[in-house]
């Protein structure tokens, strides 16, 4: 049989291929519209894996952030700062039970230890009064001989002569002594004008003029108090409380009064002379910290004022400290203090001292720089330290630091080059990597903010190669608002305005004396012994009382 390899011949209708063509064209439209879902499910799905990314990033980078954040604060709480605070505790429960075990133990170590001499080097006597008290300091000479009873030699009968001496020296104290001195002022009259005309010639003994004029104060109990309180840092309750020990009545009202008139009438108008000269220097610094006044009008007991801090610079010949008390830190405080001032002005980040008028010029602290990447460093764990940007950003500020102290004997001018030839390469270095840097650093990280700090105050920070006798931080006005912050934190507020006003005027002198090499009690003292007797004759009264003119005994003691 023979077999046919032809296909089987399918004969459909036009109908149905035309139903065919349809059913084709229907399943193709379905397949088109399944590939478009397809597509969008698709961009669904990596439009929300991109924003799962970018979630896990944010989350990651806020984490990150909160635990540099919990590492400054236990820094901040756990480190060096508190490390020396919980020493000092320690120390002072140490001493006040066993003072004398806690020194005695060094106490020869230290004796033996050489001490280095201008001309010399020689090993310190130890137990020598004469090495520690200052030159011209009484001393009180008691002999101690054999009653003339006595002076028989118990051998043969003869009379002891004296043929040397044993010289114990010991150093005496006592407490703050106090007294009281009258001062009787005479009246005379002539006799004979009285026997001839009836009336005699009176004459009064000329008197001194008094401190302040209807009050038992004197010269020296102000000086005195004024040194415990803003020297010493002793809150006038407490003084109160050792008067009362020895029999004084002396309450902290009436010492307040004091200071504060005696303030008013005779230091605030030297304060007032010192600010002038202070407007007249070419370089300034300044800052400012927190002050609580109970008493503030308008405002509550717990809202903080300001003090404010202005200085002259490391080239001025005569230095001087004023502090100021105002009760906000706006920029107009700064503006009216300065007001007369033309120069260059040392301050911090802070944003009000970059709106002063055009001629103070602001330049900026590297010491802030450097402090925010090492606060950044230590965010991070040790073994990652070394080598990270923050490593990298603390090093380029220790660079200029570095450099600064080889520069620190050269005049302005041949400073002035230096920076140019050597810290100029090293700030143009910092700079590009800053720039490149914060591209990619998280802005709240600790990194980040040391990063913003550095480029946002850049002009102000690179102002100081402009002028060789500019400097590289603001350190010396931080160091010179360190004893009023010593001290709030012993009385803590000030009860008025006028009390903070006081204590700006008082805290000016001392310190300006102490950057003078003046004993501040006694440069006080001299104002206050002086100034009511000069007033009366010499409207300038106050220009004589500046530090340069304190006599000899007003400085201290060099040994």
């Amino acid at each position: 049989m023979q077999t046919s390899n032809t296909a089987e011949m399918v004969t459909i209708s036009r109908a149905e291929y035309e139903q065919l063509q349809q059913e084709n064209a229907q399943l193709e439209a379905k397949s088109a519209k399944l590939e478009e879902a397809h597509t969008r499910l698709e961009a669904k799905l990596a439009a929300r894996e991109q924003e799962q990314a970018q979630v896990i990033t944010s989350l990651t980078l806020q984490n990150e952030w909160l635990l540099e954040q919990l590492k400054l604060s236990k820094k901040k709480l756990f480190g060096r700062s508190s490390e020396q605070a919980e020493q000092m505790v320690m120390e002072q429960l140490s001493f006040t039970y066993n003072e004398a075990e806690v020194y005695a133990s060094g106490t020869k170590a230290a004796a033996e230890k050489p001490v280095a001499v201008k001309a010399h080097e020689r090993k310190r006597q130890s137990g020598n009064v004469l090495d520690v008290v200052p030159e011209g300091t009484r001393t009180e000479v008691v002999e101690h001989r054999l009653p003339e009873n006595e002076r028989i030699c118990s051998a043969c009968g003869s009379e002891l002569v004296e043929i040397g001496k044993d010289v114990r020296r010991t150093l005496q104290m006592k407490p703050a002594e106090f007294w009281v001195r009258e001062d009787v002022y005479y009246t005379y009259a002539c006799k004979s004008c009285e026997q001839e005309t009836g009336e005699a010639n009176i004459v009064k003994a000329a008197k001194e003029p008094a401190l302040l004029p209807g009050s038992f104060a004197s010269a020296e109990a102000v000086a005195y108090l004024a040194a415990q309180k803003f020297v010493m840092h002793s809150p006038l309750y407490r003084l109160e409380q050792e008067f009362n020990r020895q029999g004084l009545k002396l309450s902290r009202q009436t010492m307040a009064n004091w200071l504060l008139k005696a303030s008013e009438k005779w230091l605030r108008p030297v304060y007032d002379a010192l600010h002038k000269r202070l407007c007249k220097e070419p370089v300034l610094h300044a800052d400012e910290t927190t002050l609580q006044v109970l008493k503030e009008p308008g405002r509550s007991s717990t809202s903080k004022s300001c003090m404010w801090l202005y200085r002259t610079s490391g080239c001025a010949k005569q230095a001087i400290v004023l502090y100021e008390y105002q009760p906000t830190r706006k920029a107009e405080h700064a503006e009216a203090f300065l007001k007369g001032f033309s120069g260059w002005l040392h301050a911090d980040g802070y944003q009000g001292y970059h709106r002063l008028p055009g001629n103070i010029r602001v330049v900026g602290c590297w010491a802030h720089a450097r402090r925010k990447f090492d606060e950044a460093l230590g965010t991070m764990p040790q073994e990652k330290q070394k080598d990270s940007p923050a490593a990298i950003g603390e090093w380029y500020c220790s660079q200029l630091f570095k450099l600064e102290q080889a520069f620190a004997e050269l005049t302005p001018e041949e400073r002035y080059e230096k920076r140019l030839e050597q810290e100029k390469p090293v700030l143009d270095a910092l700079l590009s990597w800053a720039n490149e840097m914060q591209a990619r650093t998280a802005p709240k990280s600790a990194l980040g903010k040391a990063i913003h700090y550095l480029l946002e105050q850049w002009p102000y920070l690179t102002r100081y190669l402009e002028d060789g006798r500019l400097e590289l931080s603001n350190n010396r006005a931080e160091r010179s608002i360190k004893p009023f912050v010593m001290g709030r934190k012993n009385w803590l507020f000030a009860n008025t305005p006028g009390g903070a006003q006081a204590s700006s005027v008082i805290y000016s002198l001392i310190e300006t004396a102490k950057e003078n090499g003046l004993d501040p009690y006694r440069y006080l003292l001299w104002i206050l012994q002086t100034a009511p007797q000069l007033s009366e004759t010499n409207k300038a009264w106050a220009e004589s009382l500046l530090p340069a003119n304190a006599p000899e005994e007003c400085y201290i003691p060099q040994k």
